[in-house]
């Protein structure tokens, strides 16, 4: 199996900047309004899903055939991920579909390579992204990204809170 972005490197740097920044911002959003002791960073979210769900270069020997043209797509990627981590481009249209391409991108190209699968017509349809499960989501902002790029998001709290 291909991997995935987030299996090989991150522009971490640029995720903790912005996480960090997007943490002290007090106005214009409503996860501003209170201060949740475990907050989860928007841009983390946001880089995380994004990394999880595009293809690394590495696995298109045909499209990047050297190690040098693999670093130069992955460096282009990184250049999304470092703008989709801005709190300013949070709702920046233009930014988001850079993103939603690259993921369709990377969804049909699996798609594809798992036509002769017994179950594709259900599992790889080129025309609809996997559903995105957090089970975590009681704690952060997940399942809000996949659903701000148009994509079925499915949160779920594995952990129950008793008093």
């Amino acid at each position: 199996m291909k991997k995935k972005l987030i299996e090989v490197a991150l522009p971490l740097d640029a995720i903790n900047t912005a996480s960090a920044r997007e943490k002290s911002i007090r106005h214009g959003h409503p996860s501003t309004l209170h201060l949740w002791w475990a907050r989860r960073p928007l841009a983390a979210a946001r880089a995380v899903i994004f990394a999880q769900m595009v293809d690394d270069p590495s696995g298109y020997p045909d499209l990047f055939p050297t190690k040098k043209a693999q670093d130069k797509e992955r460096q282009r990627l990184f250049k999304i991920i470092e703008e989709l981590v801005k709190w300013e481009n949070t709702t920046n249209e233009k930014v988001l579909q850079l993103a939603r391409d690259e993921i369709w991108r990377s969804w049909r190209r699996t798609c594809a390579e798992n036509a002769d699968h017994p179950r594709a017509q259900e599992l790889f349809d080129r025309h609809k992204l996997p559903a995105f499960h957090d089970p975590f989501a009681g704690g952060g902002p997940c399942p809000w990204r996949p659903s701000a790029w148009a994509w079925k998001a499915t949160p779920r709290v594995l952990t129950r809170w008793r008093c």
